[in-house]
């Protein structure tokens, strides 16, 4: 029999006009979902789809998958990453990826900070605003950045986010607040260099080719920031910025530097098969950890600029490679490898 494989997900669709216009930007489309199919067929898996919605326990109740390939962003709620892994632990259910208490944590960019800087790991200094009338603290100094407190994907991060004066931070707190119904965090702007690092693995994660983001690639006007605006309105697979650049050109000793505190930064926060985390340099050059993404965006579409596939890709993954060798991941990790009855697109890495 072959095994049956569930890909748990959420769609893509436009935002109601009573909606911030990037509400579901954090969800797949369906392109992605059937990229992520045909992969786990070609490794002769059984693949069946099912949206995570509030029918989704019903139906992973009845289709009772050997494993699910999780990629559900959630429907609402402050931890609405972790409901799905859940629902599957509840039902007994095997998956891939990260678990509950770790996806609640990294969507939290609060307790993320927190956690980490309790482990001695850098991270930016912030202040959580519940309310627009909250005095911002001493140990912040302009510019800073202003941020929803639960987001990802960039949503509610606009080339506006970074504010160098009182009332430019007043009217950004206020509009996070009331357009995203929940704190906004406000963070010292760090005015280095930028990157993500990409992590495969569990006893033994590697570190897959460090990706730059070329934030001097934006339109002249923007801020310097990887907002909404500049990964999904200015940089599109019909028009592409070279925003990206893999392996990113750095010292030896920073390339160090940062896979040192990405794997710590795995471990700590618990994190499973794979995850992408967003670091940043300060005005000393010192790298400090800005998200951690244990969810990371698998666009098949090279021009879409989705960083862990593109990790992948100057690793020498094929597409159908890295989603075959995060299930394998998941499947080693409750002693299921040997159910993969075909192993011909799961690529072990090497560390690099």
């Amino acid at each position: 029999m072959p095994l049956k494989v569930c890909i748990t997900y959420n769609l893509r669709r436009p935002a109601a006009s009573d909606l911030p216009e990037d509400y579901y930007v954090e969800y797949d489309e369906e392109e992605t979902v059937e990229a992520i199919a045909k992969a786990l067929e070609k490794s002769g898996c059984s693949v069946v789809k099912i949206e995570a919605d509030e029918d989704s326990y019903l139906r992973l109740r009845s289709e009772k998958p050997d494993i699910v390939f999780n990629i559900a962003e959630g429907l609402r709620g402050e931890s609405r990453e972790s409901h799905i892994p859940s629902i599957l632990e509840m039902l007994g259910i095997p998956y891939t990826g990260s678990g509950p208490a770790t996806l609640a944590i990294c969507l939290d960019k609060a307790l993320t900070h927190q956690v980490l800087s309790s482990y001695g790991l850098p991270s930016p200094k912030f202040q959580v605003f519940e309310s627009v009338e909250e005095k911002l603290e001493d140990y912040l100094e302009f510019p800073l950045i202003v941020k929803p407190l639960r987001e990802g994907s960039s949503k509610g991060i606009r080339s506006t986010s970074l504010v160098r004066d009182a009332e430019a931070l007043r009217k950004q707190v206020s509009w996070v607040i009331s357009t995203y119904k929940q704190p906004a965090i406000v963070e010292e702007f760090l005015p280095g260099r930028e990157f993500t690092i990409g992590i495969l693995g569990n006893r033994s994660p590697v570190v897959l080719p460090i990706v730059e983001i070329l934030l001097d690639k934006l339109p002249r006007e923007a801020s310097p920031i990887y907002s909404y605006e500049a990964k999904w309105l200015w940089d599109t697979p019909n028009n592409p910025l070279d925003i990206l650049r893999c392996p990113a050109d750095i010292p030896l000793s920073l390339e160090s530097k940062l896979k040192d505190i990405a794997l710590k930064t795995f471990r700590v926060l618990g994190c499973r098969d794979l995850c992408r985390i967003d670091v940043r340099l300060d005005r000393y050059g010192e790298p400090r950890i800005m998200e951690v993404n244990p969810l990371p965006g698998l666009i098949p579409n090279p021009d879409a600029h989705s960083a862990l596939p593109t990790a992948a890709r100057a690793a020498g993954y094929s597409y159908d490679e890295l989603i075959c060798t995060i299930l394998w991941y998941a499947l080693e990790r409750y002693g299921m490898e040997d159910k993969l009855d075909n192993r011909s697109l799961v690529k072990l890495p090497r560390p690099i």
